[in-house]
């Protein structure tokens, strides 16, 4: 990789191994075009120790995989459907 735009992340969505941009040009390109204002904005005004976080959130917005993943898991929550979460604090469970 010798353009910083082609630095990736890897993700895993319920299609296998995604490759996501990894960086502000790279997500800013990979959006579609009427996302990338907001996405400018956003990162423009995010604090920096936030900044991963904000920038993990819009990398997963490039592939529909991880989108369609995402709602799917909002959706089942939503309908109080609570398998395979794990507590926060049970370690036996796998919980960090």
């Amino acid at each position: 990789m010798n353009d910083i735009n082609e630095a990736t992340m890897v993700t895993y969505t319920t299609a296998g191994r995604t490759e996501l941009p990894a960086t502000i040009d790279g997500i800013r390109a990979a959006l579609p075009e009427d996302e990338r204002e907001e996405f400018t904005a956003e990162a423009g005004r995010t604090p920096a120790g936030e900044l991963p976080r904000v920038l993990a959130r819009w990398a997963l917005r490039t592939d529909q995989q991880a989108v369609d993943d995402a709602e799917a898991q909002y959706a089942r929550l939503a309908a109080g459907d609570f398998s395979d979460c794990v507590a926060q604090d049970d370690s036996e469970a796998g919980a960090a």
